[in-house]
C-alpha cells in the first residue's frame, strides 16, 4: 500500500494528480511518469506543476477531467489522514518502509529483506 507524505512544496498537488489518475484507472502509469520525470517538475522551492500535468497526460491521464477531480474533498481527506499518520509514526523522510508495523531502520535491499524474513518467521510461529 502506498501512503502519501506530502512534505515538499507542491507535493500535495502531485498527490491529487495521482488520485485523479486512480479514478481513471491510470494510477500506475501516471505514478511512473511523475517519478521518472520528478527532477523536471519537482523543484523543492518552486515546483512546476504544469510540467507534472503534462507528464501525467503523456501517461494517459485525461487532464481536463483530472483538473476537475483534484477539487474533490476526499482527496484532501486522504492527504490529511496520511499526514496525521506520518506524524504519529514519526515519518520524516521518504521513502519509509514498514513491514507488519515494524519500521525499516536501515535503508537498503538487504535490511529490507532481513526485516521481511523476520516478520515471516514470526508469523509462522
Amino acid at each position: 500500500m502506498i501512503r502519501y507524505a506530502a512534505f515538499h512544496e507542491g507535493s500535495d498537488a502531485a498527490v491529487k494528480i495521482l488520485e485523479a489518475a486512480r479514478l481513471q484507472g491510470k494510477f500506475e502509469p501516471v505514478l511512473a511518469a511523475l517519478l521518472e520525470f520528478q527532477p523536471e517538475w519537482a523543484d523543492h522551492d518552486k515546483p512546476d506543476l504544469e510540467k507534472a500535468w503534462a507528464r501525467a497526460k503523456d501517461a494517459g491521464l485525461d487532464i481536463e477531467m483530472g483538473k476537475r477531480d483534484v477539487a474533490r474533498p476526499e482527496f484532501q481527506t486522504t492527504l490529511d489522514m496520511d499526514g496525521a499518520d506520518a506524524k504519529a509514526l514519526e515519518v520524516s523522510r521518504t521513502p519509509t518502509f514498514f513491514v507488519n508495523g515494524q519500521p525499516l531502520t536501515e535503508f537498503g535491499p538487504r535490511p529490507l529483506y532481513e526485516l521481511v524474513k523476520r516478520e515471516v518467521e514470526k508469523a509462522r510461529k
